[in-house]
């Protein structure tokens, strides 16, 4: 697969799963760039092509918590308000998908990337590659994240 059609099909993707980790819209654009940089500079030395997703999502997955931890200890980041939500963002959404959103962001750090990749659609399977944890404890993950957003859905009701 080329750069383009990788670009082109996982930078959406890529994206919302940066926007979830910083609820920026600019700091998640400049951490989907720098992703796919890494992808275009290691795509040709890639040896197992099996995996081009996962490995996607581990690159941009670990480039949102390095710049959290660099963020941290730099002490530059003073506002980890996830409940915002920029009026621009929500114009276009539906009033359930806002408190869907908000209650996401209220999540732990592991709980939002396990989320946030299932809605994208990613495999349990590679979730657990992604993340360095068995299938059976992402599912189980997965089913107490559904639970814990159902109960916050309600109470937002």
């Amino acid at each position: 697969m080329d750069f383009e059609n990788l670009y082109q099909q996982y930078s959406p993707k890529i994206f919302r799963l940066c926007h979830g980790y910083f609820n920026d819209v600019d700091k998640a654009k400049d951490m989907t760039q720098e992703t796919f940089i890494t992808v275009f500079e290691n795509l040709g030395s890639l040896k197992n092509t099996s995996n081009i997703p996962g490995w996607i999502f581990r690159i941009a997955t670990n480039k949102c918590l390095r710049q959290i931890e660099n963020e941290k200890r730099n002490q530059t980041v003073t506002d980890y308000n996830f409940t915002k939500i920029e009026a621009s963002e929500t114009v276009n959404e539906d009033e359930k998908l806002v408190r869907l959103r908000t209650c996401i962001k209220e999540l732990s750090e592991i709980d939002r990337l396990i989320i946030g990749l299932y809605l994208e659609d990613v495999a349990q399977e590679k979730i657990g590659e992604i993340m360095g944890i068995n299938h059976s404890n992402v599912r189980v993950r997965i089913h107490r994240i559904k639970e814990v957003l159902s109960k916050k859905m309600k109470n937002h009701e």
